[in-house]
């Protein structure tokens, strides 16, 4: 991936994010995630460690989110918690959460 661009910021600090499905929606505008994208973890896995899923991600580096720390990513949230361990685990991607 020697030819790949800078980082990918992606920023949803203006979107509201309640649920997987909102950040699935955010994602998949500014990504350009195709139809059939799987819209869970293991296919979010796969778009931002394997790769072949998104020709936007794969462009870059890596790629950042910012969201804030509400809502989703709120404290206590399950989903927004196994969201951001994935994100955790990612070598390519990362989370940053705002206040």
């Amino acid at each position: 991936m020697a030819d790949a661009a800078e980082d990918l910021i992606v920023d949803l600090r203006d979107r509201r994010l309640v649920t997987l499905d909102d950040f699935w929606d955010a994602v998949a505008e500014t990504c350009a995630l195709p139809g059939w994208f799987g819209r869970n973890l293991d296919a979010w896995w796969d778009a931002v460690e394997t790769g072949g899923v998104s020709a936007v991600i794969d462009a870059h580096r890596s790629l950042t989110v910012r969201a804030r720390a509400q809502g989703l990513f709120a404290p206590g949230s399950p989903d927004g918690q196994r969201l951001s361990r994935l994100f955790a685990e990612a070598t390519r991607a990362r989370l940053d959460l705002a206040g």
